[in-house]
């Protein structure tokens, strides 16, 4: 999410105001005209350090700055769409970090340039369905889809489900392998998963 870059009143730490932050180092608050505002630390003009920046639609970001960036470790909470909690890099959610969607679900691992990537596991609060494994670009693309009374399914993935070459381990131990066509019903929501059993087998 883009932060405001445009006129602003900064007041320092010792009640100046400015309505510049050219060359400006220590502690301010700039509020802007569309009612967003930083609080935080500056270094050389520029938000660097740690800070608060709180969006005009109730999004609210604390944590590490450096160049104008949210860099480092951070806490971005989104008004609609729930809390990430990690580190980000130019702006954008990079390295480790958790995020809880609005509807209870859990996503831990690994990101890149604001998207899931690398290793990671989410958690589906409404099934107890858990998913472990690799991701890319934002989805799923190889791992494990464990279920609460024990079976899994172990394999490729595509959109988040269940496509390719895999195995499914039922609760009874029976177990079924093969190549699988796959419904797809994307999500809307980047951040969630929409988990569905529509799959059928090619032996």
């Amino acid at each position: 999410m883009a932060e405001e870059t445009g006129e602003y009143v900064l007041v320092t730490s010792d009640g100046s105001q400015l309505k510049s932050t050219w060359g400006y180092s220590g502690q301010g608050q700039a509020a802007y005209p569309n009612g967003e505002i930083y609080e935080g630390q500056y270094v050389d003009g520029k938000k660097s350090g740690t800070g608060t920046y709180t969006y005009s639609n109730g999004d609210k970001y604390v944590g590490g700055y450096a160049n104008d960036h949210k860099e480092g470790i951070g806490r971005m909470t989104y008004n609609e769409k729930g809390e990430y909690y990690g580190y980000f890099k130019k702006g954008k959610r990079d390295g480790e970090g958790v995020f809880k969607c609005s509807n209870g679900d859990i996503y831990s691992g690994q990101w890149k340039d604001g998207k899931k990537e690398g290793k990671g596991t989410y958690i589906v609060k409404e099934s107890g369905v858990k998913v472990v494994g690799f991701w890319a670009d934002g989805k799923m693309m190889k791992g494990k889809w464990i279920f609460p009374n024990g079976g899994f399914y172990e394999g490729q993935f595509d959109h988040n489900q269940p496509k390719g070459n895999g195995t499914w381990k039922f609760a009874n131990g029976n177990h079924v392998s093969g190549e699988y066509i796959q419904t797809i019903l994307p999500s809307e929501d980047e951040e969630k998963m929409d988990i569905t059993l529509a799959w059928v087998s090619r032996r």
